[in-house]
């Protein structure tokens, strides 16, 4: 039966799909995109507290993944309130921040077990904030923004998604022969069409993206900022995404992923390169102007937090409460950070890394 999008796509192909995904555009693509990613891996390992990585790219991944969905906040918001007891922040922030933990939590579930779909299931529980499953009712469409128009209605009944999900699941692990990079383009686009959940598709898909990566060993953590070229390309991401539902176009849909896996490999391995040359400078500058105080782990602490508190050296052992104040307060007054007023107590801003990871060029001086 021909496709149709007001229809539920049971007969969604099975993989892996029957035609040649290794064209000569593609393994060149594929060539690209893997050396930039091993760029993010050499350039990760230079920064020794891997910590200051994890904290910082992770919530700008966030910050766009959500805002595919139209889920809108900042990155300010995002760092202050990422690590703030009994979270104050807005709606969006907080959903945001789920999609952080749902990385995070993924992250160290694959120390035990490889990417599956149970996996998928909790991403999707954290990210959503409430305990779902795959879906059993009808009735799911998606809808074209603009216009209200249906373009596209997954699959349904259950037992028909996990045997979909169990197909997609098997491809990822046992289609060996075909590049990691090739089968990261044909597992999202897979998940996507499967469609298994009532709401959080497509964070969940992209949240698996990056554990995919790591699960794999083309990343030793998930800090790449993949959706940073979605959110500017969206339309072309949804038009190629439908392209494969509707003539078969795995090719563009495959080299899409591949760009986008090249250009934000770049960005990231620029970013990171800049933050460890931000960090080095910092503490260079602490151990000449505060020497009474300095410690390489006080330099590491404020960019691990850029919003930093009290507390936040107390746990890491640098200082006890008073003095940790008075650390804090040195800093300020050598202009490397900055202090604001947040309900009962202060937040001690690091306006430099902050400038550096919200704005989306890497400078000359940066690189």
């Amino acid at each position: 039966m021909p496709f149709r999008p007001d229809r539920p796509y049971n007969d969604l192909p099975p993989l892996p799909p029957q035609q040649d995904l290794e064209t000569k555009a593609i393994l060149k693509a594929c060539i690209a995109a893997r050396a930039a990613l091993a760029e993010v891996r050499v350039s990760g390992q230079l920064i020794p507290n891997q910590a200051v990585l994890i904290n910082s790219i992770p919530l700008l991944e966030a910050q766009a993944s959500s805002e595919i969905e139209n889920i809108v906040t900042t990155a300010d918001r995002l760092f202050r309130f990422a690590n703030e007891p009994g979270n104050q922040a807005d709606a969006a922030t907080k959903e945001a921040l789920r999609y952080r933990t749902a990385l995070h939590q993924g992250f160290r579930m694959l120390k035990d077990r490889p990417l599956s779909t149970s996996m998928a299931v909790e991403v999707c529980r954290t990210i959503k904030g409430v305990e779902l499953d795959i879906r059993a009712t009808p009735g799911t469409a998606l809808m074209n923004d603009a216009t209200g128009h249906v373009i596209y209605t997954p699959p349904e009944g259950r037992e028909l998604l996990r045997d979909k999900l169990a197909n997609w699941e098997r491809y990822i692990h046992e289609a060996e022969e075909i590049d990691p990079l090739i089968r990261l383009a044909v597992m999202h686009y897979q998940f996507e069409a499967i469609h298994p959940f009532t709401d959080g598709n497509g964070r969940t898909g992209r949240v698996l993206n990056l554990l995919y990566l790591v699960d794999k060993g083309l990343l030793d953590i998930p800090v790449l900022y993949l959706s940073r070229y979605i959110i500017r390309n969206k339309p072309a991401y949804y038009r190629h995404l439908l392209g494969v539902t509707t003539n078969g176009a795995w090719e563009s849909w495959i080299l899409f992923m591949l760009e986008a896996v090249r250009e934000t490999a770049e960005w990231s391995t620029n970013k990171i390169r800049a933050v460890r040359e931000l960090l080095d400078q910092t503490a260079e500058r602490m151990r000449r102007d505060t020497p009474k105080i300095y410690s390489r782990e006080l330099a590491e602490i404020i960019f691990v937090n850029p919003y930093c508190r009290i507390s936040d050296l107390v746990a890491a052992g640098i200082a006890k409460r008073q003095s940790a104040s008075v650390y804090l307060k040195a800093l300020v007054e050598r202009g490397l950070l900055e202090e604001i007023k947040a309900g009962r107590e202060n937040l001690y801003i690091n306006p430099a890394l902050m400038r550096l990871l919200t704005d989306g060029r890497v400078s000359e001086a940066q690189r």
